[in-house]
């Protein structure tokens, strides 16, 4: 079972990095459909937030196809077109970073430089994404 880890710095909201963690785990395999996520009281209790921080994170990832909430059974990754679609899109996301990272090497930039860079525009981002 998925185990979240929230970072109160990052500037990121809650229901974000709880959404970003479930995506990257269904994209890693490492949540298959079917398999049932934690409740929101077992979320509530191992990390501390507002159990309507986890509510907006799941209903989120509802909309979005990759869960499906079902009420009094609890909340389970989607049937595999969602997830498939997602696995889809990482791929594709993964082949256009792999081409901006050569890009950079080839114009000098190190693997430090790059890091950097990636850290920063992605916060820079997300941040604009949940506001």
């Amino acid at each position: 079972m998925i185990e979240f880890h929230l970072h109160s710095r990052s500037g990121v909201a809650y229901y974000v990095q709880i959404a970003e963690q479930v995506r990257h785990a269904i994209r890693a395999g490492l949540l298959r459909p079917g398999d049932q996520l934690p409740t929101v009281r077992e979320v509530v209790a191992s990390v501390a937030v507002n159990p309507n921080t986890v509510l907006r994170a799941y209903r989120d990832l509802d909309r979005e196809g990759l869960l499906t909430m079902r009420s009094g059974s609890g909340t389970f990754v989607a049937a595999p077109a969602a997830a498939a679609e997602e696995g889809a899109l990482y791929a594709q996301l993964a082949g256009e970073l792999r081409r901006w990272i050569a890009t950079a090497r080839r114009r000098g930039a190190d693997e430090r430089t790059l890091a950097a860079l990636f850290d920063q525009v992605l916060h820079e981002t997300t941040r604009e994404v949940a506001t």
